[in-house]
């Protein structure tokens, strides 16, 4: 890894905004599914919750830029294991349903806790996992049209999420601890390293300022 490259995943990890997620649940599509990630990286998001499809879950690397590598998405089985683990992290659940009570995704107040809901790519989300959220947002459609793609919808509302925090100073401030941030450059910049360390139980070795690490 060079410094320069160093420096760069530095910065990015200067600004992830690690109280902000998204839940996928069900969207099965590998093309919106690794759309919604590249989404989530450019806005600094660094974990996503997926409930896992029944067919299982594809990442492109064509759509995705290889944002799968930035992004940690935990897999969860159920919607409800994906609400309380976010519940945990004092989230608060924001659904994209159509509803009554829904409100334009632009009145929402993203500077909090928050984890964007999206369901699958023809029914939304479900009556269950619209039980479990805080509140129903919408995006306002003037055309023909009912409802956007679920990758665009989630950009839409990550990129509103990402205005108000940039005019907030929140990407000013580095939110990240500093061992989370090390070890996170740690596995960027040396994957297979990483990988190695994981699966033999052992540390990773520690990065000199340059982004270097002595070889034993």
């Amino acid at each position: 890894m060079t410094s320069n490259r160093y420096d760069r995943i530095r910065r990015v990890l200067a600004r992830r905004q690690p109280d902000l997620t998204v839940i996928l649940e069900g969207v099965n599509k590998p093309h919106n599914f690794s759309a919604i990630l590249r989404s989530c990286d450019a806005v600094g998001v660094g974990r996503a919750y997926a409930v896992t499809p029944q067919k299982g879950m594809e990442i492109s690397e064509s759509v995705s830029a290889g944002a799968g590598r930035w992004i940690q998405t935990r897999l969860c089985e159920t919607i409800q294991e994906a609400a309380d683990r976010v519940r945990k992290r004092g989230f608060r659940v924001v659904a994209a349903h159509f509803d009554d009570r829904a409100i334009d995704f632009r009145e929402v107040d993203y500077l909090q806790p928050t984890a964007i809901l999206l369901g699958q790519e023809k029914d939304g989300v479900t009556a269950e996992a619209a039980e479990l959220a805080d509140c129903f947002v919408e995006i306002p459609m003037l055309g023909m049209g009912s409802s956007l793609n679920v990758s665009v919808a989630a950009a839409l509302i990550l990129f509103e999420a990402q205005r108000q925090r940039l005019s907030a100073g929140r990407y000013s401030r580095v939110h990240l601890s500093e061992s989370e941030s090390r070890r996170l450059a740690f596995e960027w910049g040396y994957p297979k390293v990483a990988d190695y360390c994981r699966r033999h139980g052992v540390p990773y070795p520690p990065l000199r300022r340059d982004g270097q690490i002595d070889k034993p």
